[in-house]
């Protein structure tokens, strides 16, 4: 009735009388964005897409630049300086600190985060890949190097070339590992580094962004190194640690997480060990094996792809990715790739021998 046009739109001092004389339930802090929000533009008008968003806990691109032009004070809730939290909030407020660089963000954040859903994909990864090394360890009675038992590599989950027509190996590979080391570096990343991420940017973000590291690991390996097998989460692991580090340093100034020099030294120094360990394992086996060991360049693939895709994800805290023309190109360029590697796997063994 307001809006005979259908234009999306009404006036403010309009829409303020409605909830004063219905009594709306509306939460203040958002009621107050809202009328920021309707500051924001030329005519003064409550936009309704922005109502639904607000309701829903979700920003717009123009609530952030009405909030950067100091048109509304964020939420009243003060990160440093609040005492009393339970533990749950203080890892909360933790976690703000750690992955998002604006301040604005980080405040946005702590505000309207929900327990639900929780964190559970990489959880629920990292669980799977400890049940299967467990298994296998106890089946083969051997927990380190299990890539040099026999029965290892007949594991219908190993990617190995010879039966790369069994398409599910490009994938489940990541929940077998070399060894107790590769098995407590990964899952270590995955719960410091891949939770806290996919608390901030939701689940579909960071399984998306993982699962990519881990299709391009293996198809990469299928390319420019086929003669070897691929077992460990490394793509995605690494997918995730570089565009997190990338995050970091693209927002350094912005960044308020404690010691993050120190920190980025030590993951640098800790992954670019993990990728040499993977090199000689492949070059120079400390024993004997009846063929090629694991290669390494799942490694590399996931670090591109975290430093591609991943920065782009991480960068878009709570803004449509189909709105931005550069998550189109890389994603373009990234099914170019699978294209090319799928064909490659298809002729290009029978071709060359």
């Amino acid at each position: 009735q307001l809006d005979p046009e259908n234009t999306g739109f009404i006036g403010v001092e309009t829409f303020a009388s409605l909830v004063h004389s219905h009594e709306l339930p509306l939460d203040p802090a958002k009621l107050d964005m809202l009328v920021a929000l309707a500051q924001g533009n030329d005519e003064g008008q409550v936009c309704y897409q922005e109502l639904v968003d607000l309701i829903s806990s979700k920003r717009s691109s123009s609530f952030k630049r009405a909030i950067a032009n100091g048109q509304r004070a964020l939420p009243r809730d003060v990160l440093l300086d609040e005492t009393g939290l339970g533990f749950y909030k203080r890892f909360v407020r933790y976690v703000a600190y750690e992955i998002l660089p604006c301040e604005m963000d980080r405040r946005w954040y702590f505000y309207q985060h929900r327990t639900c859903p929780p964190p559970v994909f990489m959880a629920a990864v990292t669980l799977t890949q400890i049940i299967v090394f467990l298994c296998y360890g106890a089946r083969l009675n051997k927990w380190v190097l299990q890539t040099y038992h026999p029965e290892y590599m007949k594991s219908p989950l190993v990617y190995h070339p010879g039966h790369r027509a069994r398409a599910w190996r490009f994938l489940t590979y990541m929940f077998m590992h070399v060894g107790l080391e590769q098995l407590g570096f990964n899952a270590l990343l995955q719960l410091m580094i891949g939770v806290p991420l996919e608390m901030v940017h939701g689940i579909l973000r960071i399984s998306f962004l993982y699962l990519a590291g881990v299709l391009a690991g293996s198809l990469t390996v299928s390319i420019t190194d086929m003669r070897a097998p691929l077992v460990g989460g490394s793509g995605g692991v690494y997918a995730l640690c570089s565009a997190h580090l990338a995050n970091v340093v693209m927002n350094w100034a912005g960044m308020r997480c404690p010691y993050k020099l120190l920190r980025m030294v030590l993951a640098l120094v800790c992954m670019s060990s993990e990728v040499g360990r993977a090199v000689w394992l492949r070059f120079s086996p400390p024993l004997p094996a009846s063929g090629p060991q694991p290669s390494f360049m799942a490694h590399l693939a996931g670090a591109i792809v975290g430093i591609s895709m991943g920065l782009t994800i991480l960068r878009s805290y709570e803004e449509s990715l189909q709105d931005q023309c550069g998550w189109w190109v890389l994603l373009l360029s990234y099914g170019t790739f699978l294209l090319f590697a799928v064909f490659w796997n298809i002729f290009a063994y029978d071709l060359l021998g």
